[in-house]
């Protein structure tokens, strides 16, 4: 398609603007070829008439459509032009606050004079690791870009920031290094890159000033080198400077600083005098001292000022280079670069030239990598099979070739420095005959011979010669540095060494910049008089030298470009100035960029996005299977001219311009589809508007209608009934009164009718005789005046006809010349068939109409006349019987008339009696009018007290619920933020114990000391979480062998800082050493002291029997009380009147009697079982020899003074039971007693019934208690009933008989209904408590006879026969195993090796049963603290902690294996604490369980180390599941399209983002869904706790919430309606997730709100003030900051959509002013929840785990 032929009516084009640089206009017809003049209609309402240009006939800039604007990159506008770029920056940076935009290889920076949140650490993590092109422009983004390619490439980089003075450079460069400080972190303790950071602020304080331009302008250019190591971390840094400005530092104000600056600087004030007014001249034979003149004097004053100054300023960068040095050796680097940009003033003087000139040498620079650019452009055109074309592009060297050449202005300006005579004029003259006419770039004012002017590739620039000379020249005296070397101060002849460090040493500019070039590490050695020489060395030649130093850098590194922008010159924030703005693209190369951009194919599309975006230009026909095939079909209709487009392999390239063509093409097909639509669907709703209408109004005819005639007969039928009676009275009055004058009438009419008829007869015949003569006289005179009047009138007739025929004829000839007359014409005989037609149909409507109601009045008539014939009928018969009533009427007149006279009597009387009546009734209603007010006021005042009692209670309740909840709330938001900070200290802790380890690794390498032997670690240091971490630490350390090295000439350095944390470290380790030994010595000598006591009293040896005694003497007087209690519950039971179920000899009592006998018996009987028994095992004892008992660990004599002291019969008892299990040891002894062991079984016996009776007994207590608790209360409630009796008795008494009688019966019902009620409930706990005792006589039966059985089996023949005495019942020893793992001390490595160390979750713990390794570790602790083996349960805990640790550490990215750990884990804490023996964790066991309870060890600190333990695993498996979660995200959520052709695809520029259409390697929301089914499954499969798997869940989301939602703020393309559709889509998949997983409880959904509130941001509308309401209490989980962001970012993707205006935003932000939330703009990604471990106990036995051989643990037994 021609270009012409886009100039349409209402095209948008540009057309150039004085003012406003470049103005929108609307063509207002179309352009046709040769046309001069173009018809538009600015945006300010006004027409205005556009001439072309006679000679070139360019016609003006297109403008892009608004879906373009605002691009990302300005290479995506299809119209690449000067106002397109201008116009999308302008709505960037103004609408939707965005500073930053790319344009190609560069990135455009405008300062926005205000504080932004887009730098904090947040922005960087969102940063890191993305591609460039992947967010929204950012400093960030490119700096990235250098970090990623330093790394990818192994080519050192550099940024080079440039721009105008307060364009923002130096800020830009300070957040690209705090970048790099950021992500890339610090080789060593040292904190290089905080360094780095901090040396900004002292450069800017020394080197900036404040200009008219900028408050803090860079008053020289700056060049940081940011050296990495091999792991690219920041070891490093070094700076250059350039062109320092020194001439601000010699104007000052008039006065006498010459004493001060001696003073100051310490020399003699009469010998600077002296060499300030005189110069030394040197000759082959003699020097001179020559006095100079005052002007010499002061240029020499000022050029020594400005070296000090200089001096000053390089010392400081050689102090801070030496700050930033490193030893280690550099493997890379980045470059910043931070210089001035071009400058043009209307005076510009030799400053101007250096910066302009360094600018040339840069833009050089620049131009150079578009050919890079080029190369790839080449590449993708050959690989898309694309012829490839060469393109032109700006080259500057002739222009640095007019500057730095041989002969060029800097070489003539060094040559005439060197003339003795030179002047600026001769210099001037010297250039015009040099270069003018000659070069085309050099050119000569027309009214000046003391400047030239320069033609840069930004700009003209003319120059003043004015100055050159002297400033170039910057002559400083030897004699006068020599002056300052003599100084007392050591700092002064330092800065004065000879100039001998710098290669090329600074000089200073009168009022320049001076160049200042990288320092070596070491000074050179040059020859005396080398200092004088380079002295002599012009500003120019320097500048020259250092600029092309500068070039070779920057050559040697890939560099990244930053341009940066000022916006206006009054540093107003967000203020937009066009003319600054283009001036300075113009200046950095941008639109050089722009064109270069635009030559070529700039917009290139896949066939499938090419598909996607412009489906809805094709036809269902031309949609083919080969997608490339149709697009290339579709693009040949659509565009003619093939020029325009390139078709590659698997790209569509286009040229300028064809993309906005595009766009017009598919927002036309779209707005006539959705004018299509709106028409259908607005009809739709008013037909059913207008039917409902209608409906509702024919209801309302109808009723209204109903009721009219329903009124109208009921009229009718009161008007028919009236005019009935008034019929026939007045037919009675009427003919009564004709009769009388019908009589009178007759006579008179006789007489008078005689009368008339004579005069009548006379009259008619005079008539007749007159009519005659009228009629012939009128008949003539008539004839006579038609005759004349027809004369007149047809002449005038034919006149007027004649007159009329001209005109017409006159009218016709020129109708008939015109066409317009036939349309008219037709146009009105059309209009008159219309209104024809149209009156037709209406006739024909009232003809219908007029019909109808005929009809109906037919209809109506013949009714009516039918009911008149019946009602004539029936007044005939009525008349009849009137008639004959008539007489009887007459008699009883008669009668009322009598009646009458009575009834005025009476109505007299009634009279007075109502009026007597009335005042009674009218005194009444006021006396009760009066009580009702009263009535009334004090009810209202009633009503008004309640209701503010009530009012103030329920603000009473609400505010204490308010309270409540805000304290519940608080108090949970602190315990939660205890616990993340408590979390957060351990995961630093951990983080901090890897790095402790990595250093120790290190010192292995870098420091070798042999140590004098190998040392163990003592095992008896207590278990606390930081003994054992660090014991283990240190015994690592100790254990790894001493190695010698040859010693070597080059030792890596040692880092000292980290050398004495080390020591300091190890120092406090060895303190706490110390610490543990002296307890474990103070332990010992307790034992001992211990011991020595029961050696000097052997006696107490038989406290143990003498505490058994005890306990004996306890039960059997524990026995006779619960006696004593029992017959006196009987006693109470027989004696207590209850009602018949429980009185004595009913069923339930016997029952509960006979058993309580039964169990009395079985009492007896055990109770002298145990005395047997007992003396027989005090006799045993008795002859045994005593032993030497060493081994037990409890001091009989402290056991001794302990049970003494015990008063309480159950403290005893409890004492008994812990000496028994805590001595278990000492029960190996029992089996010595005789040879077979028999005696030792008797006691085992003995302690086993014991057992059973003590606890028969307890359980008997309690049930006594409670029943005698239950018959108290219901004693309390027969005296409370007592006593409502009496009351209701004495009520009673008060009432009348009748009543009396129905309250007695009502109440008697009541209490015989309450009393049944009892009734039921003490029988329904009788039953409960039989059943009860039943179970338990059936399970003591049980029990006594099993040992019984087992005491008879065990006891010998002999001894039955020695000793006469009754049987007794020795239990048998159980065969079943006791939940326990028994193995050898030196199998514990081998046991943790083969059970965590090797263990793979994915092979042979993929069968196990879940948690599996936990119980096997815990049975393995349990049978240690069944042995009381406190070493061996330290030991295997701490191997246990130390192994898991390992694991994790050499396999911590694997998902399976953290989820497994963190399952066995928290298994292995819920066991510790199951099986801890506190009653808290005891409520769910079963009795087996409560058994295999721990008895000897207290591990409630291992608990809390495990639970550290486990809060560090969580915190590892969720940096597992982030790590592989965060590259599906944002492809998933945001990027893959979910809902197919709801989103269209934009255009993109140069930095191209993956494609929203999935692809084989692209993630999509089925990628992640799959990937948490896979971790669901994976934590389910290993058994973890179901609440820890929902904390993970909401983890997860989380995680997925955050990474979305941060994207989101961070990427303007995905900020559309269309988006926020497949947003909440998308996490409408993930609620369904959750439904499917039953985890909708578990928080995660919540997490979302941010995501799902920003989805409906996109969405709702957003133009009013209520939609601004709605959005302020829609978006409660959004900041105000991430609100606005939102909406400055709304993008549409449709021509139909609308951007969001300023003043909406600017409202939302009144509204949200209050609001009182983070100013931080994204989410916190790394955010981890506080994880909690509810205890969930196991409901599997111990006994029943078995080991499979997979395993290897053959070496451990089960016990």
């Amino acid at each position: 398609m021609a270009a012409s032929e886009l100039y349409t009516k209402f095209a948008r084009v540009w057309i150039p603007d004085p003012e406003e640089v470049w103005k929108s206009a609307e063509l207002l017809k179309d352009y046709k070829p040769g046309d001069k003049v173009l018809l538009l209609h600015l945006e300010e309402g006004k027409d205005l008439e556009y001439h072309l240009d006679p000679k070139t006939k360019e016609l003006p800039h297109l403008r892009n459509p608004d879906i373009l604007v605002g691009e990302n990159d300005l290479t995506a506008l299809s119209y690449l032009h000067e106002p397109a770029v201008l116009h999308n920056l302008r709505v960037r940076f103004i609408d939707s606050k965005l500073i930053y935009t790319y344009c190609g290889i560069v990135l455009v920076a405008i300062n926005p004079y205000e504080q932004l949140p887009i730098y904090g650490e947040d922005i960087i993590n969102a940063y890191s690791g993305q591609n460039m092109g992947d967010m929204d422009p950012h400093i960030f983004a490119v700096a990235e870009e250098a970090y990623k390619q330093m790394a990818r490439d192994e080519r050192n980089q550099s940024i080079i920031v440039s721009g105008e003075s307060g364009a923002g450079k130096t800020v830009s460069a300070k957040y690209a290094m705090r970048y790099f400080a950021t992500v890339s972190g610090s080789a060593s303790e040292a904190n290089v890159e905080e360094k780095v950071l901090a040396s900004n602020p002292i450069m800017e304080s020394i080197g900036n000033a404040k200009t008219t331009r900028n408050d803090n302008s860079s008053r020289f250019g700056k060049y940081i080198e940011i050296g990495f190591d091999k792991r690219y971390r920041i070891i490093g840094a070094n700076m250059r400077t350039y062109l320092l400005e020194k001439s601000r530092v010699v104007f000052q104000p008039k006065h006498e600083p010459l004493c001060i600056f001696c003073d100051l600087m310490g020399v003699d004030y009469e010998e600077m005098c002296h060499w300030l007014c005189h110069r030394k001249l040197a000759t082959a034979t003699e020097t001179y001292i020559k006095p100079i003149s005052k002007l010499q004097a002061t240029n020499a004053r000022d050029a020594l000022a400005k070296h000090i100054y200089a001096k000053l300023f390089n010392w400081i960068v050689d102090n801070v280079n030496q700050a930033l040095h490193s030893a280690v050796k550099q493997h890379s680097f980045i470059g910043v670069l931070d210089i001035y940009g071009f400058e043009t003033f209307e005076i510009n003087s030799f400053e101007q030239f250096c910066i302009n000139y360094a600018n040339e040498k840069l833009q050089q620079q620049f131009n150079m990598k578009p050919k890079h650019v080029f190369k790839l452009e080449q590449e993708e055109y050959m690989k898309e099979q694309i012829p490839w074309t060469l393109i032109d592009f700006y080259d500057n060297q002739p222009c640095i070739n007019l500057i730095e050449s041989k002969l060029g202005i800097l070489d003539l300006l060094d040559e005439e420095c060197k003339m003795p005579k030179g002047t600026d004029d001769t210099w001037a003259q010297k250039l015009y005959n040099t270069h003018l006419n000659k070069c085309a770039l050099f050119e000569k004012p027309r009214l000046s011979n003391k400047a030239f002017i320069i033609q840069h590739f930004a700009d003209k620039v003319e120059y003043q010669c004015e100055g050159f000379l002297e400033k170039n020249k910057d002559t400083v005296f030897e004699e006068q540095i020599k002056v300052l070397k003599s100084s007392k101060f050591k700092m002064l002849p330092e800065l004065f060494q000879d100039d001998e460090k710098a290669i090329s040493p600074t000089s200073a500019t009168s009022s320049g910049r001076t160049p200042l070039t990288r320092t070596p590490a070491k000074p050179t050695k040059g020859r005396p008089g080398q200092m004088a020489k380079e002295h002599k060395k012009t500003v120019g030649h320097q500048f020259r030298n250092s600029l092309h130093l500068l070039m070779e850098t920057l050559n040697a590194t890939t560099p990244h470009y930053v341009r940066c922008i000022k916006p206006n010159d009054f540093k107003f924030p967000f203020t937009f100035d066009e003319k600054r703005a283009v001036q300075q693209l113009r200046a950095c190369g941008v639109l050089e960029t722009i064109r270069i951009s635009a030559a070529g194919f700039p917009s290139r599309w896949t066939y499938q996005e090419f598909f996607s975006r412009y489906r809805v230009l094709m036809k269902q026909k031309d949609v083919l299977s080969d997608r490339k095939q149709t697009c290339k079909n579709v693009l040949e209709k659509l565009i003619l001219d093939k020029d325009k487009y390139q078709f590659g392999k698997t790209k569509i390239f286009f040229r300028a311009g064809q993309v906005a063509y595009l766009e017009k093409l598919r927002a036309d097909k779209l707005r006539a589809a959705c004018i299509r639509i709106q028409k259908t669907i607005r009809g739709w709703l008013l037909r059913k508007k207008y039917l409902r209408m209608r409906k509702a109004a024919i209801t309302v005819q109808r009723y209204v209608r109903g009721y009219q005639a329903r009124c109208y007969a009921k009229f009718l039928r009161r008007t028919k009934a009236a005019t009935i009676v008034q019929k026939y009275w007045r037919m009675y009055v009427v003919r009564r009164r004709y009769k009388i004058r019908r009589a009178a009438t007759i006579v008179l009419q006789s007489y008078l009718r005689g009368f008339l008829a004579r005069n009548r007869y006379r009259k008619i015949l005079r008539e007749h005789k007159a009519v005659i003569i009228q009629k012939r006289v009128r008949g003539w005179l008539a004839r006579t005046h038609y005759k004349r009047s027809m004369h007149a009138i047809i002449y005038l007739q034919c006149c007027f006809r004649r007159m009329m025929a001209k005109r017409e004829l006159k009218k016709l000839k020129i109708e008939a010349r015109s066409v317009e007359r036939y349309k008219k014409l037709h146009i009105g005989m059309e209009n008159k068939i219309m209104q024809l037609q149209r009156k037709v149909d209406e006739q024909n409507k009232d003809y219908k109409c007029l019909v109808e109601k005929l009809t109906n009045l037919e209809g109506i008539y013949n009714s009516e006349t039918e009911k008149l014939r019946s009602d004539l009928e029936r007044l005939q018969l009525s008349e009849e019987e009137a008639k004959v009533a008539t007489g009887r009427v007459l008699s009883l007149q008669e009668e009322i008339a009598k009646l009458r006279k009575d009834l005025e009597q009476t109505r007299s009387e009634k009279k007075c009696i109502e009026e007597h009546a009335d005042r009674y009734k009218q005194e009444t209603e006021q006396l009760v009018s009066n009580l009702k007010e009263e009535n009334t006021l004090l009810k209202q005042e009633k009503e008004a007290l309640n209701h503010r009692i009530v009012q103030q209670a329920k603000e009473m309740t609400e505010t204490m619920e308010k309270k409540l909840v805000e304290e519940t709330k608080q108090l949970e938001l602190d315990l939660n933020d205890e616990r993340l900070r408590y979390q957060n200290l351990l995961n630093e802790f951990s983080r901090l114990e890897e790095r402790y380890d990595d250093l120790k690794e290190e010192m292995t390498l870098m420091v070798h000391v042999p140590k004098p032997g190998h040392k163990r670690t003592d095992s008896t240091h207590s278990s606390n979480e930081s003994e054992y971490i660090f014991s283990s630490e240190i015994a690592e350390m100790e254990d790894i062998p001493s190695r010698t090295e040859e010693p070597s000439e080059k030792k890596v350095p040692l880092d000292m800082s980290l050398f004495l944390k080390l020591q300091k470290r190890v120092t406090e380790l060895e303190q706490e050493k110390q610490v543990m030994q002296d307890e474990l010595d103070r332990k010992e000598e307790q034992v001992l002291r211990s011991k020595a006591k029961e050696e000097e009293r052997p006696q107490i040896r038989g406290a143990e029997l003498e505490y058994e005694s005890l306990k004996r003497q306890e039960l059997e007087s524990e026995n006779k009380k619960l006696k004593n209690e029992l017959n006196e519950l009987r006693k109470a039971l027989s004696e207590k009147s209850a009602p018949e179920v429980t009185a004595p000899g009913a069923p339930a009592y016997r029952v509960l009697m006979e058993q309580l006998t039964s169990v009395s018996e079985e009492l007896d009987v055990r109770k002298e079982e145990v005395l047997i028994l007992r003396s027989q095992l005090v006799s045993q004892k008795e002859a045994i020899q005593p032993k030497d008992d060493k081994n037990t660990m409890t001091d009989s004599t402290i056991l001794l003074e302990d049970v003494q002291k015990m008063k309480d019969k159950g403290e005893i008892a409890q004492a008994y039971i812990g000496l028994k299990e805590t001595n278990r040891s000492s029960a190996l002894d029992y089996h010595e007693l005789n040879e077979d062991g028999e005696l030792w079984l008797v006691y085992e016996g003995l302690k086993q019934a014991n057992r059973l009776l003590e606890s028969q007994l307890q359980s008997q207590k309690r049930s006594h208690e409670n029943e005698a608790e239950a018959l108290r209360g219901e004693i309390q409630s027969l005296k409370e009933e007592n006593n409502r009796q009496q009351q209701l008795l004495a009520q009673n008494l008060q009432l009348p008989p009748e009543a009396r009688i129905e309250a007695s019966l009502q109440h008697e019902i009541t209490r015989l209904t309450n009393e049944n009620l009892d009734l039921m409930e003490q029988l329904e706990k009788q039953d409960k408590t039989v059943r009860k005792l039943k179970k338990q006589l059936k399970v003591f039966a049980k029990k006594i006879g099993e040992l019984e059985v087992g005491q008879m089996e065990n006891i010998s023949p002999g001894q039955i026969i020695d000793e006469p005495i009754r049987p007794v019942n020795i239990p048998r020893k159980e065969k079943d195993f006791q939940g326990m793992l028994e193995y050898k001390k030196e199998d514990e490595q081998k046991l943790v090796k083969n059970l965590i160390l090797e263990l793979k979750p994915r092979g042979v713990a993929v069968n196990l049963i879940p948690g599996l390794p936990a119980y096997i570790l815990f049975m393995c602790v349990r049978h240690a603290d069944y042995l009381n083996d406190d070493q061996k349960v330290r030991s295997l805990l701490t191997s246990t902690i130390n192994s898991i640790k390992k694991v994790l550490k050499k396999r911590g990215d694997d998902f399976e294996t953290v989820s497994f750990w963190l399952s066995n884990t928290c298994r292995f804490l819920h066991c510790l604490k199951q099986y801890s023996g506190e009653e808290g964790f005891m409520k769910h066991n079963t009795s087996r369980q409560n058994e295999h309870c721990l008895t000897n060890f207290d591990l409630a600190e291992y608990r809390q180390v495990l639970s550290d333990l486990a809060i560090q695993i969580y915190q590892q498996l969720v940096r597992v599941l982030e790590n592989i979660l965060q590259p599906m995200i944002v492809s998933g959520m945001l990027e893959h399209e979910t809902i197919q052709g709801v989103s269209g695809v934009k255009p993109t520029g140069l930095r191209k983002r993956t494609s929203s259409i999935a692809d084989e390697g692209t993630y999509t929301l089925d990628s992640i869904l799959r990937q948490l089914n896979s971790f669901h499954s994976v934590m389910c499969q290993h058994g973890m706790d179901p609440e820890l798997i929902k904390q993970v869940v909401k983890q997860m989301f989380y995680i997925i919430g955050a990474i979305t939602l941060n994207n989101l703020l961070l990427r303007k393309d995905m900020c559309s309606w269309s988006k926020g559709m497949q947003i909440r889509y998308n996490v409408s998949q993930l609620e369904e997730w959750l439904r499917d997983k039953n985890l909708m409880n578990s928080g995660a959904k919540e997490t979302l709100e941010p995501l799902i509130q920003a989805a409906q941001l996109l969405q709702v509308k957003k133009k009013t003030d209520d939609d601004a309401e709605a959005i302020c209490s829609m978006c409660n989980a959004l900041t105000t900051a991430q609100i606005v962001k939102v909406l400055n970012l709304y993008t549409p993707v449709n021509e139909f959509e609308e951007r969001v205006s300023v003043s909406f935003i600017r409202t939302i932000q009144m509204r949200l002013r209050d609001r009182k939330d983070s100013p931080q703009l994204l989410m916190d990604a790394k955010h981890i929840f506080p994880v909690t471990f509810p205890f969930n106990p196991s409901s599997l036995a111990l006994e029943t785990i078995q080991i499979p051989a997979s395993l290897g643990l053959g070496f451990i037994s089960r016990v």
